[in-house]
This record gives structure tokens, C-alpha cells and sequence, in this order.
């Protein structure tokens, strides 16, 4: 990466925006949050994170995909310079948390990722929102792009266990590691499904 786009990067508005936009975001999901709660009576979100991709990420993420490594391309074609991850008990509740943002008017869903049903090759399951949010800045108003993860506890114990094992081995310790945590995603996946089997039925007494 050039060093003018380093410093685009670093520089003073960049950081104002994305901070200004993971604001945003996480208002959001606590917006969301407080409807669900006093519909259904009980906390749905548990926990909420966020942050901006670090240059070396952006960079080897523009080099995997086969981008040119410049910082117009990277917030065009990257969708996950900004990132919010919202965690609940339940697996139902996390479409619920997105069916709840698809209703702001102020937040464009650009694409949905639904690694719930469609788990990735490596057992990974979440939902993926991509979306934008408007920011003004000095007068102006500009739509920052930024992908929101819901997930449940179960799924974010199990990608945190996921990142830790697999890539601080050697090539073959991590194939033989990706093998049983893909197996260990399956029951997450169960666990999950009987959560909401259980809840359903202490509600119907």
C-alpha cells in the first residue's frame, strides 16, 4: 500500500467517520434491542462489540481477494472496514435483531450473508449484514459502509475458539484442528436449536 494511502488511512477524518458510523451501529442494535425486550418480555441482546479494521488486515484481505491495495478500492470493494457484532441467547433472536434493523429507514441493507443456514466450509455460522449508515461530516453527508454480525453466544464462543486454535499452528496442525472444530460447529449448531426448544417450552407453562 502507497504511503498517500497510508496516510488516508490514519488521517484525522477517516477515523472520525468510522468512529462516528461504530456509534451508529451500535446505537442501533441497542435500539433494537429495547424493542424486542419490551415485546417479548426478556433481554435478547447480551453483548455488543466493534471495531475498524486495522491497515494490515485491509491489506492482506485486498491481496486474497486480488484488489489493487489503493484506499479507494479497498472502502469500495471491502465491506467490512467497519465491523459491529451483536450476540444473543437465542438463535431466533438473531433474525429477529435483523428483521427489527431492516425496518430503519436510516440503515441500507445492501446484502444479507446468512452463514446460519448455509454454514461456511470450516463450520463458521453467523449472519452478515451488509449495510450503510449515513454519517455528516463537515457539512456533508456521506453513507458509510459496514457489515453487521448477529450471532449467538454458542456461535461467538465457538468462532472465538476457531480463531485462537487454527491460526496459531503450522499448516497441518491447523487442517487436522479445522476438521473437529467443524465437527464441534454441528453440535453448537444442536445446542443452539434445543435452547430455543427449551425456552419455548418454560414460555408455553
Amino acid at each position: 500500500m502507497k504511503s498517500q494511502d497510508l496516510k488516508k488511512f490514519k488521517s484525522s477524518a477517516f477515523l472520525v467517520k468510522s468512529n462516528s458510523a461504530i456509534s451508529m451501529y451500535m446505537a442501533k442494535l441497542e435500539i433494537a434491542n429495547a424493542e424486542l425486550s419490551l415485546k417479548l418480555g426478556r433481554n435478547v441482546l447480551i453483548h455488543t462489540c466493534a471495531r475498524v479494521k486495522t491497515i494490515e488486515s485491509i491489506q492482506a484481505k485486498c491481496k486474497k481477494k486480488g484488489y489493487d491495495p489503493t484506499f479507494e478500492c479497498a472502502m469500495e470493494k471491502i465491506n467490512d472496514i467497519i465491523g459491529v457484532r451483536g450476540v444473543c441467547s437465542f438463535q431466533d433472536d438473531v433474525y429477529r435483531m435483523a428483521e427489527v434493523l431492516a425496518t430503519h429507514q436510516d440503515l441500507k441493507i445492501i446484502k444479507k450473508k446468512d452463514y446460519i443456514q448455509h454454514p461456511k466450509n470450516s463450520g463458521y455460522r453467523s449472519l452478515h449484514l451488509i449495510t450503510e449508515i449515513p454519517i455528516y461530516f463537515q457539512g456533508e453527508m456521506e453513507w458509510i459502509r459496514g457489515e453487521i454480525q448477529l450471532r449467538t453466544t454458542a456461535m461467538d464462543f465457538w468462532a472465538g475458539v476457531d480463531h485462537q486454535l487454527r491460526y496459531k499452528k503450522g499448516k497441518k496442525e491447523a487442517v487436522l484442528i479445522g476438521r473437529e472444530l467443524k465437527e464441534y460447529s454441528q453440535v453448537v449448531a444442536e445446542l443452539d436449536q434445543k435452547m430455543v426448544e427449551m425456552r419455548e417450552r418454560i414460555d408455553a407453562i
